[in-house]
This record gives structure tokens, sequence and C-alpha cells, in this order.
């Protein structure tokens, strides 16, 4: 099945083709089918590889691609243990989130052109994450930034999601600047953009001097696609977009790329020290500076969206560490059960008629049982409490982090612990105490249809035992991406003093959030004057929006005022309009040579004559 790689990207490109051209003319029954049929088939044989692989590596071609001069570029697909794994998680958890899209979208109006975006999303990071070398892996990078556009800005009617979708765009941008400059370095120092060559080459004395450098922009593309600091400011907006959106780009795509191109490039980044200590601060800074900012949010999915930037933050200090394995693992957990958080989240919303403020709900436990149940699940997953998936692969990275510095496995724990209590803050006002709604919402409450709910209990059963694939000491996920390794001996005793900080830290911070919003009933302020000062500062995200407003747009503005009114407008316009009025006047001043008389024509004719006989004789 391995020959047959290529197929597993074809199928949403073809799902996408046939929703799009169809459109309305197809039926939503056969829009479901073809979109979530798709997926489906692309997930079989994603799983089929992932049986037959044997932690062996295949590179399958296709096709020659660039052939000019010294740049040889084979479009091929490589099928190792990583790209296996991250085939499973997109497509599965992808197929999941189209299920739930045919009854969260239904009577949406855009229904077809939003299961044509979903599959092109799918398309392009299968594309991504199968890419043998860095320019397929590019196309692909670039592919998910356009759908998240697509979707961030799906109700294109909402000026604001407009702006939020152009934000994720831009911001995208300046990342993948970093990364293309990475590509282009690489070339130049290996004259090949193919992971197995730069891996082969990498090793040799002559390129480690290089290595820190290429790390760098590769590591700026990274930030700007997974959301680091100081590149984290357009996913919290990208909540803009239909939930279902929320949870692919937060569980299975987009978010996720940077880490994957990361572990991919693992064999630059072994060498790149320097970078190392780079990434793994960012991502402990981002995992705490997003940790407290989810404390104080009152939408639903903002306080995901926060999660997911602190939780990324995690994953890149497993990178930078050298707990890549956890990083990974990281990445399979948090797509299970951040796709039923949200998913979950889109669940609620649709209950409360659109509403997404948690201070407007309360004690939907009682109307919402399957929701609740599985939302409680995925919460306590990702607070890191065993036996949940979350605990094991948290864990891991932390465990990582103590080995190498103490400093980042303190501000790790705190993170942690930071995201024990928003998210149960989260839940407590969510679904305990009474209902805070209208009337009309508590009237229309109710518990979403069976495409809705299956896929919150599939997601919500994966959350609870997922991390089992990942037991210290028989590490399943750890065998499978690196062949032949006998592991570590683990220190259980060590282990237990690791894993039962955190734990007792997550059971304080439940304890808290419990205290404060069930126990003491405490709810967050309504208006800004009941907020302390810190508290204000947080709620508004440290005003880090308004600061890039003000030092980078506004100042880009008025260069853009100042060059458009003395440059554009003078000089280009001036140049081009004067060029088109000197033709126009030349035009309107010789037609009039064209008199119709023929008199005029003979005298014109013998004066020409005379000039062209006096020229001669000159000559």
């Amino acid at each position: 099945m391995i020959q047959l790689a290529w197929l597993i990207p074809l199928l949403p490109l073809i799902g996408f083709a046939i929703i799009g051209l169809g459109g309305k003319k197809l039926s939503k029954g056969l829009i479901s089918i073809i979109g979530c049929g798709s997926v489906l088939a692309a997930f079989g044989l994603s799983l089929g590889i992932f049986l037959e692989l044997h932690g062996q590596s295949h590179t399958v071609k296709m096709f020659d691609w660039i052939n000019t001069g010294s740049l040889k570029v084979d479009f091929s697909f490589l099928v190792d243990p990583l790209s296996a794994l991250f085939l499973l998680i997109i497509t599965g958890i992808g197929f999941l989130i189209h299920v739930y899209s045919v009854g969260y979208m239904h009577d949406d109006e855009g229904f077809h052109r939003f299961f044509a975006y979903l599959n092109l999303f799918v398309f392009f990071m299968l594309l991504l994450v199968l890419g043998s070398n860095y320019l397929i892996m590019f196309v692909g990078w670039e592919g998910v930034g356009l759908c998240s556009y697509l979707l961030i800005g799906f109700w294109f009617k909402n000026t604001d999601y407009n702006n939020a979708a152009k934000k994720a765009f831009i911001i995208n941008r300046v990342g993948d600047l970093g990364f293309l400059l990475g590509i282009l370095l690489i070339y130049v120092l290996f004259e090949s953009v193919s992971f197995a060559t730069i891996g082969t080459m990498s090793g040799n004395a002559e390129y480690r001097q290089y290595t820190d450098l290429i790390g760098i922009l590769l590591f700026i593309g990274a930030c700007g696609k997974s959301a680091q600091i100081p590149l984290y400011t357009w996913l919290p907006d990208a909540m803009a977009g239909p939930t279902p959106v929320s949870a692919l780009i937060h569980a299975a795509t987009m978010v996720t790329a940077g880490i994957y191109m990361i572990a991919r490039s693992s064999f630059i980044f072994e060498y790149a020290h320097l970078t190392n200590e780079v990434i793994a601060t960012v991502g402990v800074v981002t995992a705490l500076f997003a940790a407290t900012i989810g404390i104080f949010q009152n939408d639903i999915k903002k306080v995901l969206a926060y999660s997911t930037v602190s939780q990324l933050g995690l994953m890149f200090l497993g990178l930078g560490v050298g707990a890549t394995t956890g990083a990974v693992f990281h990445v399979t957990t948090h797509a299970f059960f951040k796709a039923l958080l949200f998913l979950g989240a889109g669940s609620v919303i649709h209950a409360m008629s659109g509403e997404q403020d948690i201070r407007r709900m309360g004690g939907l436990r009682k109307h919402l049982p399957i929701t609740h149940l599985t939302f409680l699940l995925g919460t306590i997953a990702i607070s890191g409490i065993p036996p949940f998936s979350g605990f094991f692969s948290k864990d891991e990275i932390l465990a990582g982090a103590f080995e190498e510095h103490k400093l980042h496995w303190v501000l790790g724990l705190v993170a942690s612990m930071m995201t024990a209590f928003y998210m149960f803050r989260l839940y407590f006002l969510t679904f305990s105490g009474k209902f805070r709604g209208t009337e009309e919402q508590h009237h229309h409450l109710h518990e979403s249809p069976k495409s809705m709910t299956i896929p919150l209990m599939v997601l919500a059963i994966l959350s609870v035992v997922g991390g089992f694939i990942g037991i210290p000491g028989s590490h399943l996920l750890d065998h499978f991406l690196n062949p032949g390794s006998t592991g570590h001996h683990v220190d259980w005793a060590h282990e237990a003093l690791l894993m039962g900080t955190a734990t007792l830290l997550a059971l304080i911070a439940i304890y808290m959030a419990w205290t404060v919003y069930v126990k003491r009933n405490t709810l967050p302020a309504e208006k800004e004057e009941n907020m302390s000062r810190m508290q204000r500062i947080i709620y508004h995200k440290y005003y880090v929006d308004e600061f890039y407003d003000a030092i980078i747009r506004k100042p880009l503005d008025m260069i853009s005022s100042i060059t458009y009114r003395f440059i554009e407008l003078p000089v280009i316009d001036g140049l081009v309009n004067g060029v088109g009025s000197s033709v126009k006047w030349l035009g309107s001043t010789v037609r009039l040579l064209q008199s119709g008389y023929v008199g005029f024509y003979i005298f014109a004719m013998t004066l020409a004559a005379i000039a062209m006989i006096y020229f001669t004789l000159i000559n």
C-alpha cells in the first residue's frame, strides 16, 4: 500500500474539485458523502500504510518536477514513521471534524463552499507532511495558509471576520519569509532541498557553522505557522471562522505544521545548539504568557485559542530540550483533546443560539449531557490528570526540560498549573451552577444531533486512552518513531517525583477554580471598571495588538500616505498620465493634416520632394 501514498492527498483534492465545481447543484447529502468519504478513504489508506511500514522509510516518486541547471527536484513523497503518524492525525481527526460539520453547518447557505474549503485544507496539509523535500513542503505550507484565510473569513459579509482572515494571512507571510530564506540558504549550501540528501550531508564539519542560521530562519517560519511569540496574535482572532474550522486549524492541521517541520528537520537542529536554546526559551515563555491571558478570557473559543498557543509553546519546549518524541507525542494527544474541546464548544454555541460568552451560560450539564461529559473528559486531559492522554505527553516534555534546564521546567510547571485553572474555570462557568442566559436561550437549549455528538464521543475515548501509547518504560510511540531504539532506563523514583509534582499542582489549580467559581459562585466582572488594573491589562491581552498597531501598522500607513501623496500622484501618475496626454495631444494635432483637400496634399508632396532632394545633395 505504500506505493499508493500518492492517493492519500489526491482523494481530498478530488473531493474539493467535485464539490467546488458542482456547487449548489449538488444536494447537501451528496456533498456530505463526497466530503467525508474522500477523507475517510484517505484515512483508510493511511492506516494501511501505518500498519505496513514496520519502521522503514520509503520514497514514492511521481515525476520529475524541476530540472534546470543544478536544481533537480522530484515530485515525490517520503513515507516514514513520522509522516505516517501525521497522516493518521490529519485524516482521522479531519474525518471526525467533517462528520461534525454536516450537522453544525447544515443550515448555512455556504454549505458546499465550506466542505470544498475543508477538503482543500486537508489536501494541502497532507501534501505538507508527505513531501520528500522542502519545496513540496513549502507548497503545502503556503496552501494551508491560503485555506486558513478562506475559512477564517468564511462568513465574509462580516468585516471583523474579514479583518481576522487578513491578519492571519499577513502575519503568516512574515514567518513564511523566514522559512523561504531558510530553504534558499539550504539550497545554496547543500545544492539540494531533499531531506535524504541534506540529512546525509548535514553532519559534515564544513556545514555545522551554518546550522544555527538555518535553524533560526526555519524557526521563524514555525513561529508564524504555530503561533509563537511574537507571531502568535493571529491565532486567537482565527476564532472568527465556524467552530469546525477552529478545531481543524488547532488540532489537526495548520498550527502543528511548525512542529512537524522542525521534527522533520532534526538533522539540522541536532547541531544547532544555540537555536535549540532559543526554541526552548520562546516555547516556554509563550506557554506561560498565553496561559495568563487565558485566565481572564470570557469567550469560550478565545479561552481554547489561548490554550492552544500555550500547548504549542510546551511542544516547542520539548523540541528545544531534545524531547522530540515527547513533542510529537503531545501533538498527537493534543489533537484528540483539543478537537474534542473545540467541537464541544461548538455544541454549546449551537445550543446557545450563537452565544459564546461564558458569563451568559451556566447549568448546561442538565441540558447537554453528552456534550457535558465529553467536554469534562477533554478538560481533564488537557489539565494533565493521570491517566488521561495529556498527562503522559506533557509529563514527557517536562521531564526532558528538567534534565536540560531547571528554570524551563519550573516555568513549564507553572504554565501547566495555569492551564488546569483556566480550563476548569471554563468548565465550571459553562456547565455548573444556574443558567445565566435569556429565557429564549433557555427554551432553545437541546443536545446536538448525532452527527455532532458521535465525533465527540470518539474523541473523548481517544482523549482518555490515547496516552497509553507513551507510558514510560514501554513507549510504543518512541519505538515506532525510532525503530531499533532500545529505549532508556526509567528511574521510577525520579519519574514518580516529577509526575507527582505536576499532578499535585494541577489538582491544586482545579481546587482553586472550584473554590472561586463553584463554592463562592464568583462570576467574571461584567464591566472593566470592576477589574483591577492588572486584570484589565491581562484581559486586553497585554495590549500587544495595540502595540503592534502603534509601531507597525500606523507608521506603515503614514509612510504609504506620504508616498502616495508625494511620489505616486505627482511622479508615477504624472509620468503615466503625461505620456497618455502627450499621445492624445499629438494625435489630435497631427490629424489636422488630413484635411481632405487635394490641392493641400499636392503642396505637401512638393515640399516633401524638395526636402528629400535637399538632404540628398547635402549628404
